[in-house]
């Protein structure tokens, strides 16, 4: 029962375009691929048992009236149920299989539960007119098989769980706690016992269906809302039907960014299966062209925009560098209330290798003096930084090496020449200050970014993130974040 969820969480994942190509077809236009492997689903199904619980809490059954003639006597036997609720569930045992390249077994046994309800029934003949209401209980022990089959339509990957089979190993109907009922009853529960057992299973089913549904949606919002900010985002649609093995599903994601209501492009993806493995639980492989996208819409976004006075500039020129710091910029530091003004003038590229991501930019920075909105120094810095990330004690961590740096268009308030010193000193000042800070601002504010989707919330186990060539992947073993589980609740039971 609790594996059948797992199953459904990953399926939350995957939702899709207008049109699904066949995978092979489908990696060039694939910016994200998500692998989660056998391993992963054990640790779901330690947690995941009340989802499975709350879909037959959950489960509304139909008034239903039922008319039947039977000869008792010269009478006929009137009856129907409504009000029909579930109470005592407890789950037994159960097992799911990753069926390659066909799709998911489920089997859940020993479902122990019991409905109550109310019946209304009457007899009648021209001897005797009887009607009566009475709150009835059902006792009952089941099993259930559901083999839920992928198919790719309506915008996303759906799973079809029409082959869902209830078997009844006990079904029992007690009329208002009668343990010996009268001879009237024991008809009444024999006929009445047969229309509850389809009922139950007409709704369970359709209930399993519908919290699938439910569940991928939630899930599919949690991680749009946990990769945006603001006003981008990235549609993580998928590009075609996720592949089942025996070992992992796998599922394709278009990873296309979203800013101010304009998409990106993507169809030079190097996405292949076998750049992954499946030594660990779950698996993010994210494509160049994704992360290129996000670093634009940054750029344009004004996200890389610092401004740095007081204490702050002041400690940050203090850091020791081998070339002299020019008089003329100390006295402008020394002056009242500079300001440093840094940004981003050209969208900064991205390229990965094993070596790292390489990112180049071109920068633009100003020394505002206090009352002044003229800068009375600009210069632009051409650098590229190899930057290798990592993920330890809930923190993001940047490692960022200068490749290649110029210093480009420098000028100065009333001077027509610059001095190669003042060159030197900028030079050195971006490698061994600039970049560090930077550095320094990115690692907690996109922290704190993933924060705020509650990443802290997930136990993660030795993440690593491994450079490529065109691509990353992000590799990890987790334990089961318990908020997501209580939220999904909480939406099936409103």
């Amino acid at each position: 029962m609790e594996r059948s969820t797992a199953l459904l969480l990953f399926l939350a994942l995957i939702k899709i375009s207008s049109c699904c190509l066949d995978p092979p077809s489908a990696y060039r236009f694939t910016g994200a691929v998500c692998r989660l492997t056998y391993p992963a689903a054990a640790v779901l199904n330690e947690k995941t048992t009340e989802v499975i619980q709350a879909t037959f809490q959950h489960a509304r059954y139909p008034s239903v009236t039922l008319v039947g003639e039977r000869s008792i006597g010269f009478g006929t036997l009137k009856y129907g149920f409504h009000n029909l609720e579930i109470h005592n569930l407890s789950i037994g045992k159960s097992e799911f299989e990753l069926k390659e390249n066909e799709g998911i077994g489920i089997s859940i046994s020993n479902v122990s539960a019991v409905f109550k309800g109310t019946i209304d029934y009457g007899y009648g003949s021209w001897l005797l007119s009887l009607k009566q209401s009475l709150d009835f209980e059902v006792e009952s022990q089941i099993d259930l098989v559901v083999n839920p089959k992928l198919y790719c339509g309506k915008g996303r990957v759906a799973a079809d769980t029409s082959d869902c089979y209830l078997t009844f190993h006990k079904l029992k109907l007690l009329l208002q706690g009668d343990r010996e009922p009268g001879w009237l009853k024991r008809m009444l529960t024999d006929i009445v016992t047969f229309a509850v057992k389809l009922v139950v299973k007409s709704q369970i089913c359709k209930e399993i269906n519908n919290v699938a549904n439910i569940l991928a949606d939630f899930i599919q919002e949690q991680a749009e809302q946990f990769i945006s900010d603001g006003n981008i985002g990235v549609d993580i649609s998928v590009t075609s039907s996720p592949i089942i093995k025996s070992n992992y599903i796998e599922s394709y994601h278009k990873g296309l960014v979203i800013f101010n209501n304009v998409t990106s492009d993507l169809n030079t993806s190097v996405f292949n299966p076998s750049q992954l493995t499946e030594n660990r639980m779950l698996y993010f492989w994210i494509s160049d062209g994704l992360l290129d996208s996000i670093m634009g819409a940054a750029h344009h976004g004004g996200r890389f925009i610092r401004n740095i006075s007081g204490t702050e500039l002041t400690d940050l020129f203090q850091t020791e560098l081998s070339s002299a710091r020019p008089e003329l910029l100390s006295k402008w530091l020394s002056s009242e209330g500079p300001m440093l003004k840094a940004m981003s003038v050209s969208v900064p590229r991205l390229r990965t290798t094993t070596e790292g991501t390489s990112v180049t930019a071109v920068a633009g920075v100003q020394l505002l003096l206090d009352r002044q909105d003229v800068p009375v120094l600009y210069f632009e810095t051409d650098v590229t930084v190899v930057v290798n990330a990592s993920y330890a004690e809930k923190k993001l961590i940047l490692k960022a090496t200068a490749e290649r740096i110029s210093i480009e268009k420098v000028s100065t308030s009333g001077a027509t020449e610059v001095a190669d010193s003042l060159r030197v000193y900028l030079q050195e000042a971006v490698e061994k200050m600039g970049i560090p800070k930077v550095v320094s601002y990115l690692e907690p504010e996109l922290t704190a970014l993933m924060n705020e989707q509650g990443l802290y919330l997930f136990d993660i186990i030795n993440p690593e993130v491994l450079p490529q060539d065109g691509y990353v992947v992000v590799q990890l073993d987790f334990g089961f974040p318990q908020h997501l589980l209580v939220e999904f609740l909480k939406r099936t039971l409103d």
